[in-house]
C-alpha cells in the first residue's frame, strides 16, 4: 500500500473542492483532491452558471478571476414580463451597486483545474473504493485505490465536497449528522449538511 500524507484531504474535483484547495493553496496549507471520474469528464459537464457578486469576489481572491472577467457578461438588472408588460428589476440601484455575472460552472472548474496544474498541486482522478477512516480522531485517513495499486493518505482534516449522493455524507454517523434547508416560496429549495462537532480526544 503505498503511504501518502497532506493536511488536508478534499474528496470531490466539482467547484467546491478545487476552490477550496485553491484557497488553502494561496493560504499555503497542503492539500490533495481526490476524483472518482477522469478530470476529463469532469471539465466536459455543462453546467449552467449565474455568478452572484460575493462568488466573483471569492473568485477574485483565489487569482482564478482573469478569465471570468473577460469573458463572463455582467448583469445589472433583469426584465420581468407581468400581464404583457415588461418591467426592470434595477438589481444594482436595489443592491449598492451589486450585480450577476453570466458565466458557466464549466468554465469556473476550467480554470481552477488549469490553477490547480500549472501550480503543480495534486488531483488524482479515477480514484476508487474511497473509504473515511478515523473520522473522529486527530488523524483520519482516507484509503482509495488507483490504477490497481491501494492508496492510504494521512492527514488532518478531511473536506468533503463530493455532493449529497458521495462517499463523504455516507460517512458521517447519522447523531452526527446535521442537515439544513432553506426551502423558497416560488420554487426550489437549497439544502447543504455538516457533521455536528466531534469532541477531540
Amino acid at each position: 500500500m503505498r503511504q501518502l500524507s497532506t493536511a488536508v484531504a478534499i474528496v470531490g474535483s466539482g467547484p467546491a473542492g478545487l476552490l477550496l484547495g485553491q484557497l488553502l493553496h494561496r493560504a499555503g496549507v497542503e492539500n490533495v483532491i481526490l476524483e472518482r471520474r477522469p478530470i476529463a469528464r469532469v471539465l466536459a459537464r455543462i453546467r449552467a452558471g449565474v455568478l452572484e457578486t460575493g462568488t466573483v469576489r471569492l473568485l477574485e481572491e483565489a487569482g482564478v478571476a482573469d478569465r471570468l472577467h473577460r469573458e463572463g457578461l455582467v448583469h445589472t438588472g433583469i426584465e420581468i414580463a407581468v400581464e404583457g408588460e415588461r418591467r426592470r428589476i434595477d438589481l444594482a440601484r436595489l443592491t449598492g451597486g451589486r450585480h450577476v455575472t453570466v458565466y458557466g460552472q464549466t468554465e469556473v472548474t476550467k480554470d481552477l483545474v488549469q490553477a490547480r496544474k500549472s501550480a503543480g498541486l495534486p488531483l488524482l482522478d479515477e480514484v476508487e473504493d474511497v473509504r473515511l477512516l478515523d473520522l473522529e480522531s486527530d488523524r483520519p485517513r482516507v484509503r482509495f485505490r488507483r490504477l490497481g495499486e491501494e492508496h492510504e493518505l494521512a492527514c488532518r482534516l478531511v473536506a468533503g465536497c463530493d455532493g449529497f449522493r458521495g462517499v463523504s455524507r455516507a460517512s458521517i454517523p447519522a447523531d452526527r449528522l446535521r442537515t439544513f434547508e432553506r426551502v423558497y416560496p416560488s420554487a426550489g429549495s437549497a439544502s447543504w449538511c455538516e457533521p455536528a462537532p466531534w469532541p477531540r480526544s
